[in-house]
């Protein structure tokens, strides 16, 4: 399997996924599961942005958004993303692209009802990516939902969340005088068996 063994090794690209993240949940800072998800508009343009990893399944990687936002807008269209998930602490990072479908269902639910109070309220004020007036408004809109809705706000319809399943993981490790580690896992398919190979850094 092309040498990759050490903080490489495994036979299964979401079980070395997990076990990276889990090892940067105790170096880094600040949200370790943070992603910087890249989607192209119906011209071609791209963009990028943070989000949040929730889940990593057993086949796919899992986010959550406002399905009226840009993000997904652009993810719906396409039906594809990317993304990176970086950590400065390990000197590593994860690259990952692949097709997007919906999670909508109990599993969306689930992790709504996770969140903070304030979160799943703010997920009912806030039209993402719409222009805003002002914080004032936003705050105002917030108040309104919270005498509206109280203490436990349904999962608001227009807000679930993306699993991204992959046909290409990426594992880096720097390496010194910039001459890295770098193992591309590539499958035709999804379903297809992984091909894994050590690519030039």
């Amino acid at each position: 399997m092309n040498e990759h063994g050490g903080i490489f090794a495994g036979t299964d690209p979401f079980e070395i996924s997990e076990r990276w993240l889990g090892e940067a949940k105790d170096s880094e800072l600040n949200d370790p599961n943070a992603i910087a998800l890249a989607t192209v508009d119906p011209d071609g343009m791209p963009n990028v942005r943070m989000v949040l990893l929730k889940e990593i399944e057993s086949d796919a990687f899992v986010f959550y958004t406002n399905y009226e936002s840009t993000k997904a807008a652009e993810l719906e269209s396409a039906g594809k993303a990317a993304f990176v998930m970086h950590w400065k602490s390990l000197r590593r990072q994860i690259r990952v692209r692949g097709t997007i479908t919906r999670e909508n269902g109990p599993q969306a639910d689930e992790y709504y009802a996770s969140r903070s109070l304030k979160s799943r309220l703010g997920a009912w004020a806030s039209k993402q990516s719409q222009p805003l007036s002002s914080r004032s408004a936003l705050m105002a809109e917030v108040a309104k939902v919270t005498a509206k809705l109280g203490p436990n706000p349904p999962r608001p319809p227009f807000w679930g969340g993306y699993r991204l399943v992959p046909t290409e993981i990426e594992f880096w490790a720097d390496g010194a005088f910039r001459l890295h580690d770098r193992f591309q896992w590539r499958r035709d398919q999804v379903g297809s068996a992984w091909e894994v190979q050590r690519l030039n850094p």
